[in-house]
């Protein structure tokens, strides 16, 4: 198993869970507001004035728990231009040691 996180944009979180809840292959995942800091490109129209000044973007950490044959499907689909998310985050896989519920 792999953890697949994604940072977005926070205006994307909406057509994010739209993407993933349509892959049968992603059963569940978890939102979590952050805020980042880098070096924002001044032409993105979703950063506030107040955001350019002070450097902090909000931003939405999705993790998703998946076999790892599973990972290059999702991250295709999100690449696509269709969903408005290629271009706008990054992603890392980390090894799941174990998994299940309490």
């Amino acid at each position: 198993m792999k953890n697949l996180t994604l940072i977005v944009h926070a205006d994307s979180q909406q057509v994010l869970a739209d993407a993933l809840r349509a892959l049968d292959v992603v059963s569940g995942f978890t939102f979590t507001h952050v805020q980042g800091h880098g070096a924002p490109s001044q032409d993105d129209a979703s950063l506030s004035a107040h955001d350019r000044v002070v450097g902090y973007i909000p931003r939405v950490r999705v993790d998703i728990v998946l076999e790892e044959d599973k990972i290059d499907i999702v991250l295709a689909v999100l690449g696509q231009s269709g969903t408005g998310i290629a271009g706008r985050g990054v992603y890392w896989v980390t090894p799941v040691e174990r998994f299940g519920s309490l």
